[in-house]
């Protein structure tokens, strides 16, 4: 019999406490090496929800892209409807989320608000940062688990709801998430994407979309916590921060925030605990130049730690699946 992809891998490392790592020997050639060893990485995510390849060296955006392709099996995603701004590298290859150094960037699921969200993430490290900045990882079943029965029980009959206020000044712009300021386009893009909306007096835009929170693994058939209803919460937020914009813009204009199914409010100490067994079953290894993560997105949920220093960290979104491909079904 033959070996499977997986134990095609060079030096594969597995440490409590740290995704799954991998020592590549790209000799100055990270695209052709990726290519060569694409199946047992992609195995290798496929088996334990995520991989670190350390030793590409990774250098620039050109090189990252190529990369990048030659991990996909199929086209590299836009970002849609993001919550903060990215800068654009190439089609398809972003910055990270551009959010603040000093603040904690809490688990998520990247958009597991949008009815079709890539089923793999792909991040590469061209400068490290001089203290923290991690890009951890937590197991989305094993929370699912972990999360009180009765908390999880309600969310899988709700779902629940995110309601975002688009404005100028803060948060992505509507022309960054929906690529376009024309109104008319964004009113056929959230009719097709089932999003309510609603324009202000003021000219700003309000929107709500209800989305499931427990959703199963197209592949594996493993349910999984798959959502952002703790990190796009206002109890998220920098205390300071929330009180600011509840000043300014009020406690339903906020630029995001999320609710129960049926429209009640999340409790800040509801969030509390769902980040609270984030942490326990987080896994981080901090950032080296060079280094390649990929990230099964409906599995394992990711956070980016604050940091010191610049850091640039490319990312880029793989693998389209559709929302009703996993959709877990209740009688």
């Amino acid at each position: 019999m033959p070996p499977s992809p997986e134990t095609l891998l060079p030096d594969v490392e597995f440490a409590p406490g740290s995704p799954p790592l991998v020592h590549a020997d790209a000799a100055g050639d990270p695209a052709r090496w990726t290519a060569a060893h694409r199946d047992a990485l992609r195995a290798t995510v496929a088996g334990h929800g995520s991989v670190l390849v350390r030793g590409l060296g990774l250098t620039d955006a050109v090189g990252t892209e190529a990369v990048f392709r030659r991990l996909t099996s199929d086209r590299l995603m836009a970002d849609r409807e993001p919550f903060a701004p990215r800068r654009r590298y190439a089609d398809g290859v972003y910055s990270s989320t551009k959010w603040p150094a000093n603040q904690q960037m809490c688990m998520h699921h990247e958009s597991s608000y949008a009815l079709e969200f890539p089923g793999l993430l792909l991040f590469a490290c061209l400068e490290a940062p001089g203290a923290g900045g991690a890009t951890c990882l937590a197991d989305g079943s094993a929370v699912l688990d972990a999360l009180p029965a009765e908390l999880t029980e309600r969310f899988e009959r709700e779902g629940w709801l995110l309601n975002r206020t688009y404005n100028d000044e803060i948060g992505a712009s509507v022309a960054e998430a929906f690529g376009t300021d024309d109104r008319g386009a964004v009113e056929r893009y959230c009719r097709g994407n089932g999003i309510a909306w609603e324009w202000r007096l003021d000219g700003s835009l309000r929107t709500s979309q209800h989305r499931s929170a427990v959703v199963r693994h197209p592949v594996t058939g493993r349910r999984c916590w798959f959502n952002q209803i703790a990190f796009l919460s206002e109890w998220t937020m920098d205390p300071e921060v929330r009180e600011y914009l509840v000043d300014v813009y009020g406690p339903d204009q906020l630029p995001f925030t999320t609710r129960f199914g049926g429209g009640d409010p999340i409790d800040e100490d509801i969030v509390r605990t769902v980040n609270e067994v984030y942490e326990a079953h987080t896994v981080r290894e901090p950032w080296r130049a060079g280094d390649l993560l990929l990230v099964d997105n409906i599995r394992t949920a990711h956070s980016r730690e604050p940091f010191d220093g610049p850091r640039e960290v490319l990312a880029a979104l793989g693998d389209p699946v559709r929302r009703s491909d996993c959709e877990v079904r209740t009688v």
